[in-house]
Parts: structure tokens; sequence; C-alpha cells
């Protein structure tokens, strides 16, 4: 059976691609009484307010259809911004070099947050360097990873 992020990303992606943005990726955030969906999007060009708006307006028009969410929920759409979230291989192989900060699942030796150099991607692992130290950690152990803005 798919994740409920799973059912959200097959409903939202069609949406997305027909706008002519990519989905970089989606947070689903759920609380008890308060859920929130937030949806990354990408494009050549970059992305604009009203690239947003428009992708909230259908994603809304589908998800009324739908319903795949219970209950209340605020849908944002935003761009990837400078602190640009990773969600998939593909993406940490495009950023690599990188200063990333990672927030883990369940702690690896004995800890949960790793802010180091992203030195690569082997197989389905992430290679993050923190003080001189590799560490090799599994994507699906990573709650939340994020790029590192440079200035």
């Amino acid at each position: 059976m798919a994740t409920k992020l799973e059912q959200l990303e097959a409903l939202i992606e069609p949406v997305v691609i027909g706008l002519g943005f990519e989905l970089w990726g989606i947070e689903y955030l759920s609380q008890g009484k308060h859920t929130v969906l937030r949806i990354f999007i990408d494009a050549e060009k970059g992305i604009y307010i009203d690239d947003c708006a428009a992708v909230s307006r259908q994603v809304s028009s589908v998800f009324d259809v739908e319903d795949p969410i219970v209950g209340e929920y605020n849908l944002e759409v935003s761009s990837p911004g400078m602190d640009r979230p990773l969600f998939k291989l593909v993406h940490y192989r495009a950023f690599v070099g990188q200063r990333v900060q990672l927030r883990l699942r369940v702690p690896f030796e004995g800890r949960r947050k790793f802010n180091g150099l992203l030195k690569g991607v082997e197989e389905d692992e992430v290679v993050i360097e923190v003080d001189n130290h590799e560490y090799l950690l599994p994507i699906d152990t990573i709650d939340k990873a994020n790029i590192v803005p440079q200035f």
C-alpha cells in the first residue's frame, strides 16, 4: 500500500507538470488538528508568486474532487529557495560539493543532526563529511535535508 506522501505526490505531480513546472518535492505535516501540505515547485526560469498561485488553484481543484486529506489543512506552494530541501537521490547528486544540513529519523553514531560537505551518493546512501569524518547515511533514514546557502 502506498504511503500518504506517495498518494499525494501521485495526485499533485501531473498537475504541476501540466502547468509546466517540476515537482521538486512535498512535505506533509500532520500534527493533531494542524495539517500542512507544502509543495515545492521549480523551473529553469525560476519560480514567481503567480506560478505558486496557479499551482495552488489547480491542486485545490483536484483536492476538492479527490479529497485526499481528511479535515482542514493549509496548502502552501513555494519555490525550493536558497536553502533548498533535498528529497531524492538525484537532488543530492546535483548538489555534491555544497554544504548541507541533515536531520535523521533515528540517531546514527549517537547523533541525529549533521552539518557538513555533501561528498556524493553511493547506491542509496548519502556521503557527508563532518569535521574530517565521512558518514554514509541511507536516504531512507534522512528526515529532512537542506542546502546551506553560501554568501
